[in-house]
C-alpha cells in the first residue's frame, strides 16, 4: 500500500493537471452524445434556460437569432476571449514571464502558479484560455500592460476599435464586477474577430496539452465540453462566475455553415451545454450560407449591357460613361432552407445626372432581397470621371454640327 501511495503522490507531483479550485468544472460532467442525442431537430426556435443567447453567422455577420442579445450583463471568464486578443496583438510568444505574488494568488479557476514561477507568453495562453486559469489572465495582464489596470485600458481601446459600445472591461479575467460587462451580441463579435487570427484559433481549438512552468511539464485540459465533442465545434470559451452563471462561447462549422453561438446566465453547466447544443442544432438544421458574388456580378453585367447608355449625363465631355460596383468583401447571405427560390435582386438608378461626375460616385444601387427583406446592399458607381464640358466642349460641337449639316445640304 505504501509503494502505491508513494507512486500516485510521485505521478501527481511530476504530470500536475490544471485549474486548481476551478468553478469550470465543478458540477458533474454532463455526457455530451446524450445532450446532442436529445437536442430537437424542429424548425421552431430554441426553448433556452440562458438569459441571454445569440446565434451569429460568421460569414454574412447576420443575426440568426437572438434572446435579449442587446442586454448587458457579465460575462466571467468569457473576458478571456479579449484577454488573449489584446496579449495576441501587443506580446510576443517567446517572451517569458515571472509570476507576481499578486497574479499567483487570484483567487477562482487557477493553473496553480506560484510566486516567481517563469512561464512563456504562449504557455500562459493555453492556461488562459484551456483551463480558465485567472493566475494566468493576471501574469499576463502585468507582463503586456504593466498592471491589470493598464491591461484593462488596452482591452476597453479594442473594443472602441470593434465597436463594441455595451462593453467594458476592468480585469482580465471577469470577476465579478459592476463595471465589467458586455453583450451576448458583442460578445460574438468580439470572438469571430478574434478567430481571424490562426494563433487564438489554435489555442481554443486545443483539447489538451503540455506546457511548461520552470521547465517541469504540467497538463492542461479544455473546459469547453463541446470542444471534440460535437461534430463542427472548433472554439472558443466557457465561463462562470456567481454573478454571470453559466455562460459558453461556442464556434461551429458543419458544410456551408459557419456560426458563433453565446449564451449567458444559464442556471447551471447542463443548461448552458444544452442550450448552445440547441442553438447549434437550430442553425444547422434551418439555416444556410449563399455566397452571392457571382449572381450578382451576373445580374450587374446584365443591367449594364441594357441600361448604361441609358443613363444620360447632362453638360459632361460625354453623355454616358462606365458603371462598376464598388468593392465588398462579404458578400454572403444567411437565409432559411425554404427561402431558396425567394432571393431576388434589384438595381435601382436615376437616369439623368448632371457633370462633374467623379470616378467613385454613387449613382445607384444593387440590393439583395429575400422574402421582400433586404439582405445585402451595393452601392454603383462611376468607373470613369465624366468632366462638366468647357467653352471648347462646346465650341468643338458646334463645328462638328455645322460639319455634319453642310454634308447632309
Amino acid at each position: 500500500m505504501k509503494k502505491i501511495i508513494a507512486f500516485v503522490l510521485m505521478f501527481i507531483l511530476i504530470f500536475p493537471v490544471c485549474c486548481f479550485a476551478d468553478e469550470e468544472n465543478n458540477e458533474e460532467e454532463e455526457q455530451i452524445p446524450e445532450l446532442v442525442e436529445a437536442a430537437s431537430d424542429s424548425a421552431e426556435e430554441p426553448n433556452l434556460n440562458s438569459r441571454a443567447a445569440i446565434i451569429y453567422d460568421r460569414n454574412s455577420k447576420e443575426v440568426i437569432y437572438g434572446k435579449e442579445e442587446n442586454t448587458k450583463r457579465k460575462m466571467a471568464s468569457t473576458t478571456k476571449i479579449m484577454t488573449c486578443m489584446v496579449v495576441l496583438e501587443k506580446g510576443e510568444l517567446t517572451d517569458k514571464v515571472i509570476v507576481s505574488k499578486k497574479a499567483a494568488g487570484t483567487g477562482g479557476s487557477r493553473v496553480g502558479l506560484k510566486t516567481g514561477d517563469k512561464v512563456s507568453v504562449q504557455d500562459l495562453l493555453y492556461g488562459l484560455m484551456l483551463c480558465s486559469g485567472n493566475d494566468a489572465a493576471v501574469a499576463l495582464a502585468e507582463h503586456v500592460g504593466g498592471s491589470v489596470e493598464g491591461f484593462a485600458d488596452l482591452m476597453n481601446e479594442k473594443a472602441r476599435q470593434l465597436n463594441l459600445s455595451n462593453t467594458h472591461f476592468v480585469t482580465p479575467h471577469g470577476l465579478d464586477n459592476e463595471e465589467h460587462y458586455t453583450t451576448a451580441y458583442e460578445l460574438a463579435i468580439m470572438a469571430d474577430n478574434a478567430l481571424k487570427n490562426n494563433t487564438f484559433s489554435s489555442i481554443v481549438g486545443t483539447k489538451n496539452i503540455t506546457i511548461n512552468i520552470n521547465g517541469k511539464p504540467r497538463n492542461l485540459s479544455n473546459t469547453n465540453e463541446l470542444l471534440g465533442s460535437m461534430a463542427g465545434v472548433y472554439g472558443v470559451k466557457t465561463g462562470f462566475t456567481n454573478g454571470a452563471n453559466r455562460c459558453l462561447v461556442t464556434s461551429c462549422k458543419i458544410e456551408n455553415l459557419d456560426i458563433i453561438t453565446v449564451v449567458l446566465g444559464a442556471d447551471t453547466k447542463k443548461f448552458r451545454t444544452q442550450d448552445s447544443i440547441k442553438l447549434i442544432n437550430y442553425a444547422m438544421n434551418n439555416y444556410k450560407e449563399i455566397n452571392m458574388e457571382n449572381k450578382i456580378q451576373e445580374e450587374f453585367q446584365k443591367w449594364k449591357k441594357e441600361n448604361k447608355d441609358k443613363i444620360y449625363i447632362n453638360k459632361g465631355e460625354k453623355n454616358t460613361t462606365e458603371y462598376k460596383l464598388e468593392e465588398q468583401l462579404n458578400n454572403y447571405i444567411t437565409i432559411k432552407n425554404t427561402q431558396e427560390n425567394d432571393v431576388k435582386i434589384e438595381i435601382n438608378t436615376l437616369n439623368y445626372y448632371e457633370a462633374p461626375l467623379q470616378e467613385g460616385t454613387t449613382i445607384g444601387v444593387l440590393t439583395v432581397k429575400v422574402s421582400g427583406q433586404v439582405k445585402l446592399i451595393k452601392n454603383i458607381q462611376v468607373a470613369q470621371t465624366v468632366k462638366k464640358k468647357n467653352m471648347i466642349n462646346y465650341m468643338k460641337e458646334l463645328i462638328e454640327k455645322s460639319c455634319l449639316n453642310n454634308i447632309t445640304k
